[in-house]
């Protein structure tokens, strides 16, 4: 008897442990590479937990996140009223389809369109998503409204824009790494260069055209921001050639450039506005399309759907991250840090190696001269330092922290970015 409790005893002990014996990055990253596909880069780091705008990796070490999901993490990770609405509603109904009504989402699409202004939203699950509903609704209301003759409307877009990997998002792209290996492409699409009103008035007279779709300051592109007057010389264009004016703020709304949206930096309107990222918290895939009824009403019963988009708890979850959003004054805080962030950048950096310091808000990006180092290469000399960030390009990271962060954490952050780029010898 003695012996099997000493053996019992034993196999408890030892599965206490294994139990206790957390998995090494290594470990991880080796998993990853064997069972999942290659369609990313990732940094070197495994994170395993998450607060507000630092992350922990699985050896523990603190990092400040900036990166923030690429802008999904605005409202910062776990935000308590964001987790505790996903928890809730996940308890009471999380999913129906739209075959049916449920009692949430009329809650949601009257908020949602209250607050930026417009007659309906149209729900879906991801920015790309959301992106291609805002591509059909332009094309649909070509023929019905513009009276373009059938299957010829065109849809413009700008050089180096990004708005996801679908077939579609890929046809527009000027990126070589997006869209080859991916033909044929979806016709009717063309580029013309970002914030150049000339060449899009010149696209824009064609009368096939429907649609110009356009971030107001283009993310994977770099943070290019454009010149003022830009957003406002869209919609004048646009109204000149009735063509409706997408503005993709999947990446720059929701308080990321010190606004509500991007666009409000010039007090403008366009006629569809496109959600993502953010609106979901962080927690839940969550985007829409917004348009007032002379456009949205185009779409009719059947002809255009997601089986997730506007379910129960994605609405839920999306009212959440909207009251953070006012309620906490999420876009002051972006708009006063980020000053502050590039004031210091510009003031400290040594400037043979950052060429360049642009943003606005708490969406910035540096510019690496490549002639002392390049972006990935800084990226992780950052990471060991206690701060993670990604490349745009090999000259451009992107520095984007949850718009939660404190003074005192941003100003902890910048310490370590100059410090690091700072070492590089020149």
């Amino acid at each position: 008897m003695l012996s099997k409790y000493r053996t019992c005893t034993r196999l408890v002990k030892s599965v206490q442990k294994d139990s206790l014996r957390s998995i090494s990055s290594q470990e991880v990253i080796a998993k990853e590479e064997k069972y999942a596909a290659h369609n990313y880069h990732p940094l070197p780091v495994v994170l395993s937990k998450a607060k507000g705008a630092v992350v922990w990796d699985v050896e523990g070490k603190k990092y400040f996140d900036y990166l923030s999901g690429y802008s999904a993490n605005n409202f910062g990770h776990c935000h308590p009223k964001i987790v505790e609405a996903l928890r809730t509603q996940a308890g009471i109904l999380h999913h129906t389809s739209r075959a049916f009504f449920n009692d949430v989402l009329g809650e949601y699409a009257e908020k949602i369109t209250k607050l930026f202004g417009y007659d309906k939203v149209l729900p879906m699950n991801t920015g790309v998503e959301a992106d291609d509903t805002a591509c059909k609704l332009a094309r649909k209301w070509g023929y019905r409204k513009k009276k373009i003759p059938n299957n010829q409307a065109k849809i413009i877009f700008c050089s180096d824009n990004f708005w996801g990997r679908s077939l579609a998002a890929v046809s527009a792209s000027t990126d070589p790494s997006s869209f080859e290996g991916y033909g044929p492409y979806m016709p009717g699409f063309s580029c013309v260069p970002f914030n150049d009103l000339k060449a899009l008035e010149t696209a824009l007279s064609d009368p096939h055209v429907c649609g110009f779709m356009v971030e107001p300051i283009q993310g994977e592109a770099g943070i290019k921001v454009p010149d003022e007057g830009y957003l406002k010389g869209i919609r004048q264009l646009c109204d000149k050639y009735n063509v409706l004016w997408i503005a993709d703020e999947i990446q720059t709304g929701l308080g990321r450039t010190g606004k509500r949206l991007a666009i409000d930096h010039e007090n403008v309107l366009p006629d569809i506005l496109v959600l993502g990222k953010a609106l979901g918290g962080g927690v839940y895939p969550v985007s829409a399309a917004l348009a007032n009824d002379p456009v949205m009403l185009v779409i009719e019963p059947g002809t255009h759907g997601s089986t997730f988009g506007g379910n129960p708890l994605a609405c839920k979850v999306a009212i959440a991250a909207l009251d953070v959003l006012e309620n906490e004054k999420i876009a002051a805080n972006a708009a006063k840090l980020g000053d502050i962030f590039r004031s210091e950048l510009n003031s400290r950096l040594n400037k043979k190696v950052i060429i360049e310091i642009r943003g606005k808000g708490l969406m910035n990006a540096v510019v690496i001269n490549r002639n002392y180092a390049d972006a990935w290469n800084v990226c992780l000399k950052l990471k060991e330092n206690g701060l993670i960030a990604k490349q745009t390009h090999e000259d451009v990271i992107r520095f984007a922290p949850a718009l939660v962060i404190t003074e005192e954490e941003l100003y902890q952050s910048i310490e370590i970015i100059v410090n690091t780029i700072n070492s590089i010898p020149s």
